[in-house]
C-alpha cells in the first residue's frame, strides 16, 4: 500500500490549531467591531455620519469588487487549466515524480483551488479599499475648464479619471500575471506542460489557454500605452528640468508609444493565431514577442535619446521654449499664482526720512512680540498651575480694541497632561478632574509693559486682572473661556464629564483669588459621547482597555466621553479628504473660542505643473515648535478650499467652503451627499475677520514664486533671476529657511493697513534683498504681491542686515553689556517693512536670564535703514529708535557719509573722535550691568516691592552712565545706552 506523500495530522493537533485560528478570528474581529462602533458614536457627535458611512461603504464595495473578480479570474484561469488536463500521460521520469502532488491536490482541488483565489482576492480586495478616494473623485469629479495644451483633453480627466485608469490597468496586469503562473503550474503538474519525454512539450488545450493569457497581457499593454501618452504630461522633463513632456518627448517619444500600442494589438492578435490556427508552436508567438520588446527598446528609447542629444541639447533653450513656457502657466495655475500682483520697488532712498517720526500706518503698527521667544513669558506670567501650558509658539491674530484694529500675540491656557504630578496623574484626576484649561491670553503685538513684559489684555483667571502689568479688564472678553479641546491634547487624553447629582461639581475649573482657593465646575456643553448605559461604558472599557469605565464611581448615568480633542486631528477624522495646515490657532468669535484651522484641497496629477513635497516646502525654523510638520506628499495642484473650525468648549466642528471656485472641493463634497461643506455665504462675518493668510500655503506659494516669477521662457532656462529664501538671520549655518511672518501693516500701493503674511526673498546664491512678498485677503479674496527689487541694489538681505547691525561697534558693545554669563541675548523676528522708498529693518532684542524658571524679556530693538549698515541704532523702545534714525538721517552730510550708528554724531571737521571709555565710564557701566542683574532676580522673585526698587536703581545707573559718556565725549549728540532699561511704568506704552 502507498504511504500518503505527507503525514496526517493527528486529531489533537488540529483541533489545538483550529482553536488558536478561532481565538485569533473572535479578537480580530471584536477588535474592528469596537473601533467601528465607537468611531460611528463619534461621527454621530460631531454629524458627520454621511463621512463615515460613505467612506466605509466604499471601501468595501471596493474590496469586495475588486477582490472577488480578481479570485474569479484567477480561480477561473486555474479550474479551467485543471479541466483542460490530458487524461493520458506518457510514462516518464518526470510524470512518475509528479504523480504524488496529483494525488494530494486532486482529491480537493476545488478546496485548493478556492483557497488561492480567495488569498489573492483578500490581498487584491485590501489594497483596493484604500483606493476609496480615487474612486470617489472618479465617480464624482467633474471639469477645470482648462485644458491641456497638448491634448486639448479637460484638466478633470488628469485630477479625476486618469489615477483610478492607471490602477485598475495595474490590477489586470497582476490578475493576468497570477493566473498566467498559476494555469501554468497547474498545466505541468498535471502532464498540459512537459520538459521531458517525447512527442509535444505542451498540448493543445494548453498552448491555447496560455497563449490567450499572454495575448491578453499584450493587449492590456496596448492600452498601457495608450495611458502613458496622457501621463507624459506629468512626467519630469529632464532637459529642461521642469515638469511636463518636452521637445524629444512630444517629437519622438509621443509618436513612439502610439506606434508601440498598434504594435502590441498586432503581436497580441498573432500570438493566439499563429499558437493555435496557423502554426500551433510557440516560435512565432516567441518572435512576436522579441519584436515588441525590440521595438520598445528602440523605438520608445533610443530613437527619443536620439533626439535629445542630438537635435535638442545643442539647442535646448530654443526648443524647449514652449514647453517651459508650458509648464509656467500650468504651475502658477496649479498653485494659484497668476493673479499674482509684481510691483517694482526701487529702494532708492539709503537715508531715514523725517517722516518716520510722524508715521502712523508702519511705525506704530511693528510687531515687537516674538510668538514663538514669549511663550515661555506667557506660561510664566500666566500659567498659575504648573500643568497649564501655552505650548513653545503662539498664534498672531487681530482685533479691535476701542475701535482700533491691531495684531495680538494669543495663546489658549491648555491642560498639558504630561506636566501632572505622580498623584495628579491617577486614572480619576488625569480624566474627571483635570478636564480642561481656561481662557485666551492675549496682549498686543506692539506693546510691552514692567520691564519687557507683553501687556495682557485677556483670558484672566478671575474677575479682573491681578497683576500691576496687565489690563484691568477683558478688552477681549469670552462668554465661555473654558478649553475642553486642544493642540496640547494627545491621542490618549480622554475626558470624562458630567456630575452624578446636584452640587458636585467634580472638574477642576481655575484658582480663585483666596490664598489656595480652587473652583469646580461641571460641563454643560452637548459635547461628547454618552457612556451613561453599561453596554457603553463596556464598549469604552474594551476600546481603552480601562476596567475603570465598569468599576469607577467618577462615571454615571450623565457622563459624557470627550475624546480625539486635538483640533487638528479633529477635522483631519471628518474631512479625511483635505491636508491640514500646520498652524491652527485660536480665536474669540461670538464669545467663544474657535480654533481655525486651514484645509488645503492637492492633487498630484495637473498636467505640466511642477511637483513639490510639502514637507521639504513647508519646513523651517518653526517646524515642530508649536505646529505640525506636513506629510511627505508629492502634488502639483494645490488650494485653500476650506475653512475649519473647531468649538474649544463643546467640539463643534464646521467645514466653510473658502475657494468656490475649486473643482476639486466641488467633487469631494457632492461624493459626500452635497452638504458635507457649508457654502462661502454661510461663513459669519466676525469669523472672517480672523481668517488670515495659511501659513503653509503662503509658503509653498513664496519657494515656487522664486523660480516662477520668471514668466519669460528664455530667462527661466537661464535661471539667472531665480531667487531663494534666506536662512534663519541670527542662524544662517543651521541651515533652516526664515519663516513669513504675520504683520498689521502698510505696503507701498495698498490703501491702508492690512494684517498680512510676508517673507523676504534674495537672489539666487547672494545675500542682497530681491524682493518682498505678502499675502493677504482683500474683500475676502486671497491676494499674493510682490515687491520687486532692482537686480543690482545695494539693499541687504536679512541675513546680512542682522550682521550688520549685531556686528556693529557701538552696537556690538551694548549687547556685550546685555549679556553676560547670567544671561543671554535671544533675537526675534527680523521685520523688513519698506517705507519712504527705503528699506525699514525691525529686530526685537530679548534678554533671558540663566535662572530657573526664567524667561525673555524685550529689553532693546535693533532697527536699520537703507542698505542695512549706515543707519543703525539699538534703542529702548520703537519710538526712541525712529527718533534716533530720523536724526541720523538730518545728519547725514550730502554726498558724505552717515555718522556712526548707535546715535552719537561725527566730531567736528577737525576735530578727534570721542576717546575711549575712561575708568569712570567703566565703573558706570559695571553699576549698569549690577542693576540689570538684580531688576532680572526681582522678576524672578515676584516681588513687586522689589522689583520696583531695582528699577529705580538702574535708571539712576542709566543717568548716571550717560552723563559720563557725554563727559567723556564733549562733541555731543545722543550717546548709546549700555543696556536695556525696562520701562518701569506698569501702564502700556507703544514699543515699551
Amino acid at each position: 500500500m502507498r504511504s500518503s506523500p505527507l503525514p496526517r495530522m493527528s486529531r489533537r493537533g488540529r483541533v489545538t490549531i483550529g482553536v488558536l485560528v478561532g481565538v485569533f478570528v473572535l479578537f480580530t474581529l471584536l477588535g474592528w467591531g469596537v473601533q467601528a462602533w465607537t468611531d460611528w458614536l463619534w461621527f454621530e457627535e460631531v454629524r458627520y455620519t454621511q463621512v463615515f458611512t460613505g467612506v466605509l461603504v466604499t471601501r468595501l464595495l471596493l474590496f469586495l469588487s475588486i477582490g472577488v473578480a480578481m479570485a474569479l479570474f484567477v480561480g477561473g484561469n486555474l479550474w479551467l487549466a485543471y479541466r483542460l488536463r490530458p487524461q493520458l500521460r506518457p510514462h516518464s521520469l518526470e510524470q512518475a515524480t509528479l504523480e504524488r502532488y496529483r494525488m494530494l491536490i486532486s482529491p480537493r482541488i476545488g478546496t485548493w483551488i478556492s483557497l488561492t483565489a480567495a488569498v489573492l482576492g483578500l490581498f487584491a480586495g485590501l489594497s483596493a479599499q484604500s483606493r476609496w478616494n480615487q474612486w470617489l473623485l472618479f465617480r464624482n469629479g467633474g471639469d477645470f475648464g482648462v485644458k491641456d495644451p497638448e491634448f486639448g483633453v479637460d484638466v478633470g480627466f488628469y485630477v479625476f479619471q486618469l489615477p483610478f485608469w492607471r490602477y485598475l490597468l495595474g490590477v489586470g496586469f497582476t490578475a493576468v500575471v497570477l493566473a498566467l503562473l498559476g494555469a501554468l503550474a497547474v498545466h505541468y503538474v498535471f502532464g498540459g506542460v512537459r520538459l521531458q519525454g517525447v512527442g509535444d512539450r505542451m498540448t493543445n488545450a494548453a498552448r491555447a489557454h496560455l497563449s490567450t493569457l499572454v495575448a491578453v497581457f499584450v493587449l492590456l499593454k496596448a492600452v498601457a500605452y495608450v495611458l502613458d501618452r496622457r501621463a507624459m504630461l506629468l512626467e519630469y522633463n529632464e532637459g529642461a528640468k521642469l515638469y511636463g513632456a518636452g521637445y524629444a518627448d512630444v517629437n519622438a517619444l509621443l509618436p513612439a508609444k502610439e506606434i508601440l500600442a498598434y504594435i502590441s494589438v498586432v503581436v497580441a492578435i498573432a500570438i493566439i493565431v499563429f499558437s493555435n490556427a496557423v502554426m500551433r508552436n510557440l516560435v512565432w508567438p516567441g518572435i512576436s514577442l522579441a519584436l515588441l520588446g525590440v521595438s520598445a527598446v528602440a523605438i520608445g528609447g533610443i530613437y527619443p535619446w536620439a533626439v535629445q542629444t542630438f537635435e535638442v541639447k545643442p539647442s535646448a533653450r530654443d526648443k524647449e521654449a514652449p514647453y517651459i513656457e508650458r509648464s509656467i502657466t500650468a504651475t502658477r495655475d496649479a498653485f494659484g499664482l497668476v493673479d499674482t500682483k509684481t510691483t517694482g520697488y526701487a529702494a532708492s532712498n539709503l537715508v531715514p526720512p523725517a517722516t518716520l517720526a510722524s508715521d502712523t500706518a508702519v511705525v506704530p503698527n511693528v510687531r515687537l512680540l516674538d510668538p514663538q521667544l514669549v511663550s515661555e513669558t506667557y506660561t510664566q506670567l500666566q500659567q498659575v498651575r504648573g500643568f497649564y501650558d501655552f505650548g513653545p509658539k503662539l498664534d498672531i491674530d487681530r482685533y479691535s480694541v476701542a475701535n482700533k484694529t491691531s495684531d495680538y500675540v494669543v495663546g489658549v491656557r491648555e491642560i498639558n497632561y504630561n506636566e501632572l504630578t505622580d498623584q495628579q496623574s491617577n486614572w480619576i484626576n488625569k480624566h474627571t478632574v483635570y478636564t480642561h484649561g481656561y481662557g485666551l491670553v492675549a496682549a498686543p503685538a506692539n506693546q510691552v509693559v514692567c520691564g519687557g513684559q507683553p501687556y495682557f489684555v485677556s483670558g484672566f483667571l478671575g474677575e479682573k486682572a491681578q497683576e500691576a502689568c496687565s489690563s484691568q479688564a477683558e478688552q477681549i472678553p469670552a462668554t465661555q473661556p473654558r478649553i475642553y479641546y486642544g493642540e496640547r491634547m494627545g491621542a490618549d487624553d480622554y475626558a470624562i464629564v458630567g456630575q452624578a447629582g446636584e452640587g458636585r461639581n467634580a472638574e477642576f475649573d481655575r484658582p480663585t483669588t483666596e490664598a489656595g482657593g480652587e473652583q469646580y465646575y461641571t460641563y454643560t456643553g452637548e459635547g461628547g459621547v454618552e457612556i451613561g448605559s453599561f453596554s457603553r461604558r463596556l464598549l469604552y472599557s474594551i476600546k481603552e482597555q480601562e476596567a475603570n469605565f465598569l468599576l469607577s464611581e467618577a462615571v454615571n448615568d450623565n457622563s459624557r466621553l470627550l475624546y480625539v480633542r486635538n483640533p487638528r486631528d479633529r477635522v483631519e477624522k471628518v474631512a479625511p479628504f483635505l491636508t491640514l495646515d500646520g498652524d491652527p490657532y485660536p480665536a474669540v468669535v461670538g464669545g467663544r473660542v474657535q480654533w481655525i484651522i486651514d484645509g488645503y484641497t492637492t492633487a498630484a496629477t495637473y498636467p505640466y505643473a511642477e511637483r513639490v513635497n510639502l514637507q521639504t516646502e513647508t519646513t523651517d525654523e518653526l517646524t515642530n515648535r508649536g505646529t505640525f510638520q506636513l506629510a511627505r506628499e508629492n502634488v502639483n495642484y494645490m488650494r485653500n478650499s476650506v475653512k475649519a473650525t473647531v468649538d474649544a468648549y463643546d467640539g463643534t466642528v464646521r467645514l466653510y467652503e473658502f475657494d468656490d471656485g475649486d473643482p476639486v472641493l466641488k467633487a469631494w463634497n457632492k461624493a459626500f451627499g452635497g452638504d458635507l461643506v457649508l457654502p462661502k455665504s454661510a461663513i459669519p462675518a466676525e469669523l472672517a475677520e480672523h481668517f488670515r493668510y495659511p501659513a503653509d500655503m503662503f509658503k509653498v506659494q513664496r519657494n515656487l514664486l522664486t523660480k516662477f516669477h520668471v514668466t519669460d521662457p528664455g530667462d527661466f532656462y537661464s535661471g539667472q533671476d531665480f531667487w531663494q529664501v534666506p536662512n534663519v538671520p541670527d542662524a544662517p549655518d543651521s541651515g533652516q529657511k526664515q519663516p513669513p511672518y504675520y504683520l498689521f501693516t502698510q505696503f507701498p500701493g495698498q490703501e491702508a493697513p492690512r494684517f498680512q503674511l510676508t517673507a523676504a526673498v534674495t537672489p539666487n546664491g547672494r545675500q542682497n534683498l530681491a524682493a518682498l512678498i505678502s499675502g493677504s485677503y482683500v474683500d475676502g479674496q486671497p491676494k499674493l504681491e510682490v515687491l520687486e527689487l532692482p537686480d543690482q541694489t545695494r539693499i541687504s538681505g536679512p541675513v546680512q542686515v542682522h550682521q550688520q547691525m549685531t556686528n556693529n561697534a557701538n552696537i556690538r558693545q551694548q549687547l556685550n553689556l546685555l549679556s553676560s554669563n547670567q544671561a543671554q541675548v535671544q533675537y526675534g523676528n527680523l521685520l523688513s517693512l519698506p517705507f519712504g522708498d527705503g528699506m525699514l529693518y525691525v529686530e526685537p532684542v530679548y534678554v533671558k536670564s540663566n535662572q530657573q524658571d526664567a524667561y525673555p524679556l524685550l529689553q532693546k530693538v535693533l532697527l536699520s535703514y537703507g542698505d542695512g549698515g549706515s543707519y543703525v541704532v539699538l534703542a529702548d523702545n520703537i519710538t526712541d529708535g525712529i527718533k534716533q534714525l530720523v536724526d541720523q538721517g538730518k545728519r547725514a552730510v550730502p554726498g558724505g557719509t552717515p555718522p556712526p550708528s548707535g546715535g552719537t554724531p561725527p566730531p567736528p571737521s577737525g576735530q578727534p573722535s570721542a576717546p575711549p571709555l575712561t575708568g569712570e565710564l567703566a565703573a558706570a557701566a559695571q553699576r549698569v550691568q549690577s542693576a540689570i542683574a538684580e531688576v532680572k532676580a526681582a522678576q524672578t522673585s515676584g516681588d513687586f516691592e522689589r522689583y520696583g526698587r531695582a528699577l529705580k536703581a538702574l535708571d539712576e545707573a542709566m543717568t548716571a552712565f550717560q552723563q559720563a559718556q557725554q563727559a567723556a565725549a564733549p562733541t555731543g549728540g545722543a550717546s548709546p545706552t549700555p543696556s536695556g532699561s525696562p520701562s518701569g511704568s506698569p501702564s502700556p506704552a507703544p514699543g515699551g
